[in-house]
Order: C-alpha cells, then sequence, then structure tokens
C-alpha cells in the first residue's frame, strides 16, 4: 500500500519473445533496421509499433525505433504474454492411446497431426490434446509438457509421453545414451542394392534451404547420426524398407536416405513427391498419381518403440500396425510389381 492506502497493482509480468546481442564489430544503426535484420518475417512497421509501446528494450531500458545499436548491446522484445510457442491451449483433440500407467503413456500419432506449437501451428497439436486429457505433465527441455521426442508431422507412430519428473528425467536419458529401441517403416524411391547397411553422417540445416536439413562430409559441421536399414519387400521402382535409429536427429531417415540416393515417396519437402525411378508411360504416372493420392504424404511410419519403464526398470517393446495409407500404397506397388513381371515373361 502507498500513503493514501491505494492497493497498489502488481507490476504486469512481461515475456521475452526476442533476445540479441549486438555483435563486436557491428556498426551503428538504427534499432528498427537492426531488427529487421534478425527477425524473420518482421515489417518495419511492425517494429515501430513495438517501439512506441516501449516493448523494445536496450540493457533493460525501454527505446525508441530511432535508438542506433552499439557492440554489446542487449536487445529484448518483451510483451505482456509468453510466445506463441510456449502458450498451451488445451483442445479436446482425441488420442489414440496404446498403453498408459501411472508414470507414462504410449500414443499412436496419425499422419497429418502436430507434435507441438511452432510457426504457423499454434492450435490442433498433440501438446495442446495433452493438455487437455492430462493435468501438471512435466516440462522438457524446451519447455513443452510432456515430450520425451517428437516425430514429424506427416510421420505416423508411437510416441512416448512422460507423465511424471522422474519418467522425464529417465526416459530423456535413454534417448540421449541411444539405448531406446526404435523401428521405421519406409517406402522410398528406387531399388535399394544392398540388403541392408548403415548410413553415417553428420546432419546439419541446408546451406541454401532452412527447410530441409542435409548430410555434411565436415565433421565439424552438424551432429553426427546413423540410421541402419534392412529391406524387407522390393518392388522394383520401389523398395520398402525398415530403419532402426541409433541416433534421433531432426529428419534424420528421410536426410540419410536421400543422401544415398533413395528418397522416401511422397517426401515432397525433400523431392520424393515427383517421379524419380520408372518409365516415362502415361499410364505410369497415373498409376503414381494414384499412389500419390492414397499416400498424401511421406510414407514413414515409427513402427517399434522399446525403453527401459523408469520405475519398474522393465524393458518395454511396443509395436503397431502400418496406417491404412501406407498399407495401401504398398499394395498398390506389390500388385504393380506382380503384373509388371507377369507381362515381362508373356513377352
Amino acid at each position: 500500500m502507498n500513503n493514501n492506502n491505494e492497493v497498489l497493482e502488481p507490476e504486469e509480468e512481461l515475456y521475452e519473445h526476442y533476445r540479441y546481442e549486438v555483435a563486436k564489430g557491428q556498426a551503428l544503426l538504427r534499432i528498427d533496421k537492426y531488427l529487421m535484420l534478425m527477425i524473420p518475417n518482421a515489417t518495419r512497421n511492425k517494429i515501430q509499433n513495438a517501439a512506441t509501446n516501449g516493448d523494445i528494450y536496450v540493457n533493460d531500458v525501454p527505446v525508441k525505433s530511432n535508438y542506433k545499436v552499439k557492440p554489446l548491446d542487449v536487445v529484448r522484445i518483451l510483451l505482456a504474454h509468453p510466445p506463441f510457442e510456449n502458450r498451451v491451449d488445451p483442445e479436446n483433440i482425441p488420442l489414440d492411446i496404446v498403453y498408459e500407467d501411472d508414470t507414462l503413456l504410449l500414443i499412436n500419432k496419425p499422419p497429418n497431426f502436430v507434435v507441438h506449437p511452432g510457426h504457423g501451428n499454434y492450435t490442433g497439436t498433440l501438446v495442446n490434446a495433452l493438455a487437455y486429457h492430462f493435468e501438471n505433465l512435466p516440462l522438457n527441455s524446451s519447455e513443452r509438457p510432456g515430450l520425451v521426442h517428437r516425430i514429424d508431422k506427416d510421420t505416423s507412430g508411437l510416441l512416448v509421453i512422460a507423465k511424471t519428473e522422474i519418467a522425464m528425467t529417465h526416459l530423456a536419458k535413454q534417448f540421449e545414451d541411444k539405448t531406446t529401441e526404435r523401428e521405421y517403416i519406409a517406402l522410398v524411391w528406387g531399388n535399394v542394392k544392398e540388403d541392408e547397411g548403415r548410413i553415417e553422417g553428420n546432419i546439419a540445416r541446408h546451406v541454401k534451404d532452412r527447410m530441409q536439413m542435409a548430410v555434411f562430409a565436415d565433421p565439424e559441421i552438424g551432429k553426427p547420426a546413423v540410421t541402419h536399414y534392412k529391406v524387407l519387400e522390393r518392388f522394383g521402382y520401389v523398395t520398402l524398407i525398415s530403419c532402426k535409429l541409433e541416433t534421433g536427429r531432426t529428419h534424420q531417415i528421410r536426410v540419410h536416405l536421400k543422401h544415398i540416393g533413395h528418397t522416401l515417396f511422397n517426401d515432397e519437402r525433400y523431392g520424393g513427391n515427383l517421379i524419380l525411378k520408372g518409365t516415362t508411360f502415361t499410364k505410369y504416372k497415373q498409376f503414381i498419381d494414384n499412389c500419390f493420392k492414397t499416400l498424401p504424404r511421406q510414407a514413414l511410419h515409427a513402427k517399434t518403440l522399446g525403453f527401459i519403464h523408469p520405475t519398474t526398470k522393465e524393458y518395454m517393446r511396443f509395436d503397431t500396425e502400418l496406417p491404412q495409407d501406407m498399407h495401401d500404397v504398398i499394395e498398390k506397388w506389390r500388385n504393380y510389381s506382380k503384373n509388371v513381371a507377369s507381362e515381362e515373361e508373356d513377352d
């Protein structure tokens, strides 16, 4: 209370959305121009409005848009709401729960389901669903409730979710120590030469396309990654394989398989939505189009997940059936390859 017996409102909590330390060699530059260079998709109008509202801080002091940054300035944008990536609104989205106990749960994620909120996907994610169905899930190192690992939006399959702090710590360490068992089923372009093999190569952001990852020969670039594969069935122009992860890097299977010349079937981001193998016949093109319509995503499913239970210390292994879209496209290729074989015999 102050001397007039008024109740003072607590200061509004501010959340840091951006933080930059100005480089030593930076020349004097207006802060609105500096932030336009630093923040993706930022407009000068938005930045100037933020300055007018007192949301831009330099060395913890609000500044206007004509302030000129200098080397080693700490520039922050503070707002009254959390960043969208960290704000989770509970949503009643049904979950396919394979297993659940007091410590953890296993979810079979369908395709076209984003795991956590991020740029362009602030609602409708698995994390929004978890926030609705479960209370007080532990936060991972990225402040995301329950998530021990993740799989891409258009990859289907198994995810383990931690329900307690102990489970989060224990499971995260197993993934870090590479002691979990993770098997994926993939349909790839081309006839994979070897029946089984090992792909090793550091993975980092592609130098030209920031939406892609790439393999780098330089050991100083990226993070080490190892994928083991085994051929399950050959269909001529495509091959069905099993992939086991030794590490778990972003887009690892997608990048490693492209690196050896076998891009995932219908993986748009990596060019697998083009006809990479086959004939020039119109009939074949129509067949591929039908396959793409049947499976409107990359042909990748997280089929098996194994780990040691955080509290019982028992080894647990879970397995899922292929989703219908992958099952159907594999059947299409199985029939196609049989037909081609029989036509060749007739000739």
